[in-house]
């Protein structure tokens, strides 16, 4: 079952569903359901996520700003209209470079 806060069929600026906060790395789920979902992130400058495991395959792609994300020590630089793929399992970390805003579309492999 599709759990989400929006009614299909309105239309909604996808940037300003998430704002960033000096506190935390701030994130906002749009859909989501047994196989994955899309959410968004919102960095401050220099907010980071500590090296993690992706719960499913994954796509970022970054709405606004610039990071720096950490893949299985290799690290990638990402600007806005940029996206990147990362398979189920996979090591990573991410650094704001600047104010930012992330799309996840995951996507977990049937099993």
């Amino acid at each position: 079952m599709l759990t989400t806060d929006y009614k299909f069929g309105e239309v909604h600026d996808l940037t300003s569903q998430v704002e960033t906060g000096a506190d935390k790395v701030h994130f906002r789920h749009i859909f989501e359901n047994a196989n994955g979902g899309v959410s968004l992130l919102a960095f401050k400058a220099n907010q980071a996520l500590a090296e993690h495991l992706a719960p499913a395959e994954v796509m970022v792609y970054v709405l606004e700003g610039e990071l720096s994300f950490t893949m299985i020590d290799r690290q990638l630089e990402l600007k806005a209209g940029e996206f990147m793929l990362m398979g189920e399992g996979v090591p990573h970390s991410v650094v704001a470079r600047t104010d930012v805003k992330v799309m996840l579309v995951k996507v977990k492999s049937s099993k």
